[in-house]
């Protein structure tokens, strides 16, 4: 500014004190935003720690508390949760068995903070391993999923797998909390096996609504659904082509549910 403020007039003033509490008003919508997206960030990094350490319920307070309205979830095909009891049931008594490993590496985010700074929206690709021993007897109705070794007189299981997660939050009380939460399996493949010719034969298992393999690698089905999948996921099959699904979140002034 080549005037000194000598040569300013008083609207000259009033008109520069206007601009700078602009730009400092604008710095500090950026920078809460910036602190909102790394908060945003670290709650579902958090989410999956604990998940891979098997302590989901520790997993219970990271969502929006008791009787939020617009709570869900959904894993599979065969329907979605929208109470808050139905949805923490998934957390809730989920065993740590011997053997078992879950390692979920998620990466590539893009997360975008609504305007208003009430909600956020962010969607994550995740790699990762899943494997464990199963009784043989229990091993006979999966016939497809196991190694052809046995270790320690059981089958073994051992998967490499994909998903995608698109995620809705809500700042509930000062804090970033998960609100609507979806989960996209997008392949998966035995070790000794690629996910191709996998893929072929497995389409059915996105329909069911197992949740896990516990003890002695026994199935562990989900709690019955609240409703219907509105759509369906579409999972890597040879035969198909790829979609953009989840599509990415875009700037947003307020909430739209884009991932319904």
């Amino acid at each position: 500014m080549s005037d000194t403020v000598a040569d300013l007039s008083i609207a000259d003033l009033v008109a520069e004190v206007s601009r700078l509490r602009e730009d400092v008003a604008a710095a500090q919508a950026l920078a809460r935003r910036a602190s909102d997206r790394g908060e945003v960030e670290n709650l579902f990094s958090r989410y999956m720690y604990l998940h891979n350490a098997f302590q989901d319920e520790q997993i219970i307070p990271l969502w929006v508390a008791p009787g939020t309205d617009g709570i869900r979830a959904r894993y599979t095909n065969a329907g979605q949760y929208t109470t808050w009891e139905s949805v923490v049931r998934y957390h809730r008594g989920r065993p740590a068995p011997v053997g078992k490993l879950i390692l979920h590496a998620t990466t590539t985010p893009v997360i975008e903070v609504a305007a208003d700074g009430e909600t956020a929206k962010g969607v994550w690709l995740m790699a990762g391993t899943e494997s464990g021993l199963t009784d043989p007897e229990v091993a006979k109705a999966f016939p497809d999923m196991y190694s052809p070794d046995e270790v320690q007189g059981k089958k073994v299981w051992a998967h490499w797998v994909w998903c995608k997660y698109a995620i809705d939050f809500l700042r509930q009380d000062g804090e970033w909390k998960i609100w609507k939460f979806r989960c996209y399996e997008l392949a998966r493949a035995p070790f000794e096996e690629n996910w191709v010719s996998f893929g072929e034969k497995n389409q059915g298992a996105f329909d069911l609504d197992l949740m896990y393999f516990g003890d002695d690698g026994k199935p562990v089905f989900m709690p019955p659904a609240d409703e219907p999948a509105p759509s369906e996921n579409h999972p890597y099959s040879p035969s198909t082509v790829q979609k953009l699904e989840p599509v990415p979140p875009v700037a947003h002034d307020t909430f739209t549910d884009t991932f319904a």
